[in-house]
């Protein structure tokens, strides 16, 4: 058997008459021919079907349980098959959660790079917040110039209201000499008063020194001595010269604000630990559209310009009580076009009476009678009886009347505060995934680090750089990575399925695409046939179905597939 060539016999699928085919290994072959003629038949239905059925069949028959039964396709045999992937046009991924990067894993690296190198920020002043072990804080104080004198402080209390006595009489009783209240130094012999109704910052002096050598171990001591009392803090307060906060923990000094140890988990929006409590990391709500529930604005109430399943004065019931008594109450007209209605009426329908109640008359039969209740209005109606239905007719009838709307703690970022401010290069995760690939692109390549961050992440930014580059050789550099996978066109989905195979740089894999150059941009196309042929000299064999003339000449091998081919 020829090693070197994928050898077909009697190929029946579809609309095959028993087609014999011999075609070279680790090439770029293109199959063409008219529409119907039977190539997607040979490229997908039997050569990608028989090579995924014999990759299956070598599993365990553990695995198998997972994978079920392939079927084999009408044909006698064909040899020299490599185990298939097929990178067709469907869209990859309905799931709201899939984006652009998640897809091509980019947003993976991107996770690890800000969880390793991010520089944490307070989300609500902007300080930047860092992270100090005492020896590098004793580092950082030593190297102050020999002489200068300092003090260590703990600040204990930072901007709170309060007479604070409890805290005088604490360090008092521990020994402490002197304290800063509000940058005026007391001895704590003396009795301090303080306006409760003023907020006051109070920071015990731990130790006085001058900086020399041999004060090391002593500095040591009053730095961990600060910062038990307050719980990672220490004050360094340089005499003539400027005070210096350090932190042994992610959290911010002047707001009550603390990070954990940054871990790319924290960077997921699928994940709780990062993602926007308010949307659960959709970055989008499903809101009822009042222009979707009022269908007509041109009709009035009674002639049915609410169009909300249950709600149309027309269908009567329940629904024509509350607008009845609506209208007695509020003096809301009933044959008045709603366009013609004052806003604040619409509301009450729309949105309800909130707490007020009114008179319902109720008929049933010969009986009559009333009782007074309010109305929660027809939007909170609605949307209340999509959380609570356990139907899925009835959420598919509801979900009909809703629009995805902005989440206003994220603001679409689909990321905790904590986690928006966390930055590389200026930039936080979420407004890295906005750029558009191009521009991500040139920011890593610019991006500035030190040494340190350079050794830490500079196999994590090859790798970004790399599949960056993928996407923008198939013609994508115009999309987003926070881009909804749900968004793309068959063609994208497609040409991003083939970047990332790319990235993937397997051998002796069998690729076979689907006219790949649908939807791409002529200038691109070069970019695209270079791409499909540096998958083919990783060592693998690309099939294309393709009609495009360019991919055609640039192949190593075309089938010509159909009446009359040649």
């Amino acid at each position: 058997m020829a090693t070197d060539q994928i050898i077909i016999k009697g190929a029946r699928e579809n609309n095959l008459k028993n087609v014999d085919l011999s075609i070279p290994r680790d090439k770029l072959i293109v199959f063409t021919g008219l529409s119907g003629s039977g190539k997607t038949s040979l490229a997908f239905d039997t050569i990608y079907a028989d090579g995924q059925r014999r990759y299956v069949e070598s599993l365990s028959s553990y695995a198998r349980m997972f994978l079920g039964q392939m079927d084999k396709p009408d044909v006698d045999s064909i040899e020299g098959l490599s185990p298939a992937i097929s990178i067709d046009q469907k869209t990859t991924s309905k799931n709201p959660r899939s984006t652009v990067g998640t897809v091509t894993e980019i947003y993976d690296y991107l996770r690890l790079l800000y969880a390793r190198i991010g520089t944490p920020h307070c989300p609500v002043c902007g300080r930047e917040i860092t992270q100090q072990t005492v020896d590098q804080i004793v580092d950082k104080v030593m190297a102050l110039r020999s002489g200068t004198r300092i003090q260590v402080m703990a600040p204990t209390i930072r901007r709170r209201k309060g007479e604070h006595q409890k805290e005088f009489e604490a360090a008092r009783r521990s020994g402490y000499v002197r304290v800063r209240v509000d940058g005026n130094l007391y001895d704590l012999t003396e009795t301090i008063q303080l306006d409760k109704n003023k907020k006051h910052t109070i920071e015990i002096v731990v130790d006085r020194l001058v900086i020399k050598p041999e004060i090391r171990s002593r500095l040591t001591d009053s730095i961990e001595t600060a910062s038990s009392l307050t719980g990672g803090l220490a004050l360094v307060d340089v005499i003539d010269g400027e005070e210096i906060l350090f932190s042994q923990n992610y959290s911010c000094p002047d707001h009550d604000i603390s990070i954990e140890e940054l871990a790319p988990s924290m960077f997921s929006f699928n994940n709780p630990h990062g993602a926007c409590e308010k949307c659960t990391g959709l970055g989008t709500f499903q809101r009822v559209d009042p222009d979707l529930v009022v269908g007509n604005r041109d009709l009035t109430l009674a002639q049915g310009a609410i169009k909300a399943s249950g709600w149309s004065y027309q269908d009567g019931g329940i629904a024509r009580m509350y607008f009845d008594g609506l209208s007695r109450h509020f003096g809301i007209p009933l044959d008045v076009p709603v366009k013609d209605l004052p806003q604040a009426q619409l509301d009450i329908i729309l949105y309800g009476t909130r707490g007020e109640k009114f008179r319902m008359e109720r008929e049933t039969g010969t009986m009559t009678g009333s009782y007074y209740t309010d109305f929660e209005g027809i939007i909170n109606n609605l949307e209340r009886r999509f959380k609570e239905t356990s139907s899925e007719y009835m959420r598919f009838e509801l979900q009909s009347y809703m629009t995805a709307v902005e989440c206003p703690a994220c603001h679409g970022d689909r990321l905790k505060k904590t986690i928006l401010a966390v930055t590389v290069g200026e930039k936080n995760i979420a407004d890295f995934c906005k750029m558009s690939v191009k521009q991500a692109l040139r920011f890593v390549e610019e991006l500035t680090l030190t040494r340190q961050q350079e050794l830490i992440a500079g196999q994590i930014l090859k790798e970004i750089r790399s599949r960056l580059g993928f996407l923008v050789n198939v013609g994508l550099g115009y999309l987003t990575l926070s881009r909804s996978a749900s968004t793309l066109s068959g063609g994208e989905s497609q040409r991003i399925r083939l970047a990332t195979q790319i990235g993937s740089s397997l051998m002796g894999v069998l690729y076979i695409l689907d006219e790949p150059s649908i939807g791409l941009h002529q200038r691109d196309n070069d970019r695209l046939i270079a791409t499909l042929k540096r998958l083919r000299d990783q060592g693998n064999t690309v099939i294309v179905v393709e009609h495009d003339e360019d991919t055609m000449r640039a192949s190593d091998y075309i089938v010509d597939v159909g009446p009359a081919a040649v």
